[in-house]
């Protein structure tokens, strides 16, 4: 692109060699965790080493999808791009069922829907052609 300037993406994750089973198991569509062997806590986000007890005895697990919502903020202003195209968006925080808390997005739910320790579950966003898929949640479907 000579002479073209183009946006930097605030959106796509930083995936190198460690963390691409996570971003590939994402685009399969299956959200991964880490589990300690020693301790046996689950946590997130992907670390090659447990935060709990300091063990490297850690490896990848599926984890079942299901979360609730611990907290969240309606997002009406965002000048990153591509966010400000998005708004408004609900960030938020949610408690996994493996009991890792987590950083993302729910979709698929009116602001005035939302409620502390309703059920999620995750979902995928591709993030346009540059083909990184990313967890989010939404309401649990009947």
């Amino acid at each position: 692109m000579s002479g073209a300037h183009r946006a930097t993406r605030f959106d796509l994750p930083d995936i190198d060699t460690f963390t691409r089973p996570y971003w590939d198991a994402a685009a399969a569509g299956m959200l991964l965790l880490r589990r300690c062997g020693a301790c046996d806590r689950a946590h997130h986000y992907p670390r090659e080493f447990c935060p709990f007890c300091w063990s490297d005895d850690v490896g990848w697990e599926p984890a079942s999808g299901r979360a609730t919502l611990y907290t969240w903020s309606v997002v009406h202003r965002n000048d990153l791009p591509p966010f400000g195209e998005r708004v408004p968006y609900v960030a938020a925080v949610v408690d996994l069922a493996e009991g890792p808390r987590m950083m993302s997005e729910v979709v698929e739910c009116a602001e005035e829907d939302l409620r502390v320790g309703m059920g999620l579950e995750v979902a995928f966003r591709a993030l346009g052609e540059e083909g990184a898929v990313v967890p989010v949640f939404r309401p649990v479907r009947p």
